[in-house]
């Protein structure tokens, strides 16, 4: 995750990292929280495997119907305890759709009650106002609504008609109740042309937040390689998001901007700023060494609607244990594992131009699980990063 906004329009300074001594991720504000030095997982609890559309890149393959395998209410609030025993600052509720789960409620007052912070991953179509008042009430911290483009686009990608305008009522209705929330969007060859349009919703309906998922070849999205941008594409796409960006800024309105699952964005930022604002330039570069880039199976993992715990929630095909067999705290620290282990410390184990690339230590050598879609070697150089050869020399 890189805080386009915090790092490129300065809305986040070194200092304001460093003041949280010891910078634990439970001390620190939710939009500091990549910067952590104990890089404590947030955690994505797929809860469900229903949803109500059917989503051309879902990554996990969501059904119209339940999965007979998931955890009951039981057996979350018991992962819950122990995530909160471990110090998980975060648990993002997704599914499928998560608001498909009639407990859902529940879980997120538990984990609200016990000093984590919840957030949900939406498609949005099913927050009324009714709903949307109850996640206020819940004390839930934050929505995140996915959209794929403009109505037809959007509407394409769910294969639904009218997903796009139920959606935008679920992100008025939230902010009718002054709950936070804010869009996301996976960037491919199909829908790229819209970035612009999502900045404009974003100016339109003053929503404070928008992040832009680097396409991820996992689940149904592993049908869409062909559809990944080019290098040249992606190297437009982040400049023109810092534009559109600083734009923002320049009028007075602080939307946090970011980019995720590409962690080459980082030093792409650093090396724009480096030409444009020197002294920024600098201050950047310390934040993306605190960031330390890529942590999928360190500082984010995932537990999948049947206890299966994984790296990240695109890393579907690899566990490394079941919480109905062993807490999660346990199989997160059990080394025993060879992948966790690597994952742990996987700059000593990548190869290619990601082994002799400079900005290691601030990539984190990317995205893993893409490099193994790809290639068949998850230690292999991430397709995805578009720095050149000069660039990382």
């Amino acid at each position: 995750m890189i805080g386009v906004s915090k790092l490129y329009c300065g809305a986040v300074e070194a200092g304001d990292v460093l003041r949280y001594r010891g910078r634990r991720a439970q001390d620190l504000p939710s939009h500091l929280l990549q910067f952590s030095a104990d890089k404590k997982p947030v955690v994505v609890w797929n809860v469900t495997k229903q949803c109500n559309l059917k989503c051309l890149h879902c990554y996990a393959k969501a059904t119209a119907g339940a999965s007979p395998d998931e955890l009951s209410l039981p057996e979350g609030l018991t992962l819950l305890s122990n995530l909160k025993d471990f110090g998980v600052p975060v648990v993002l509720f997704s599914g499928g759709e998560p608001l498909m789960r009639p407990d859902l409620p529940e879980l997120v007052a538990w984990t609200v009650a016990h000093g984590m912070r919840a957030v949900i991953s939406t498609n949005g179509t099913l927050i009324d106002r009714e709903r949307a008042r109850q996640l206020r009430d819940l004390g839930l911290s934050y929505v995140g609504i996915s959209l794929d483009g403009t109505a037809a686009t959007h509407d394409r990608f769910r294969g639904q008609a009218g997903a796009f305008a139920a959606a935008m009522a679920g992100v008025r209705n939230c902010q009718e109740v002054g709950l936070k929330v804010g869009l996301r969007f996976t960037v491919s060859r199909l829908n790229y042309q819209e970035v612009p349009a999502m900045f404009d919703l974003v100016e339109e309906y003053d929503i404070p937040r928008i992040c832009f998922y680097h396409l991820v070849y996992a689940g149904r999205g592993s049908k869409l390689v062909e559809e990944a941008l080019t290098h040249g594409q992606t190297r437009e796409l982040v400049d023109l998001i810092c534009a559109r960006t600083r734009r923002l800024f320049d009028a007075g309105k602080a939307v946090e901007v970011l980019t995720v699952d590409n962690h080459a964005d980082g030093p792409y930022i650093y090396l724009k700023l480096l030409q444009e604002d020197p002294r920024r330039a600098a201050e950047v570069l310390e934040l993306l060494q605190m960031n330390e880039g890529n942590s999928s199976g360190r500082g984010i993992g995932c537990v999948s609607w049947d206890g299966q715990v994984h790296a990240d929630q695109f890393w579907r095909h690899d566990s490394f244990g079941n919480v109905r067999e062993r807490p999660f705290s346990q199989i997160w620290t059990d080394l025993s594992n060879p992948l966790l282990a690597r994952l742990k410390d996987k700059k000593r184990f990548v190869t290619g131009r990601c082994a002799i690339c400079k900005w290691l230590d601030v990539c984190g050598g990317n995205f893993r699980v893409r490099a193994e879609a790809l290639t068949g070697d998850l230690w292999a150089p991430d397709p995805a990063c578009y720095l050149t050869d000069a660039e990382i020399s």
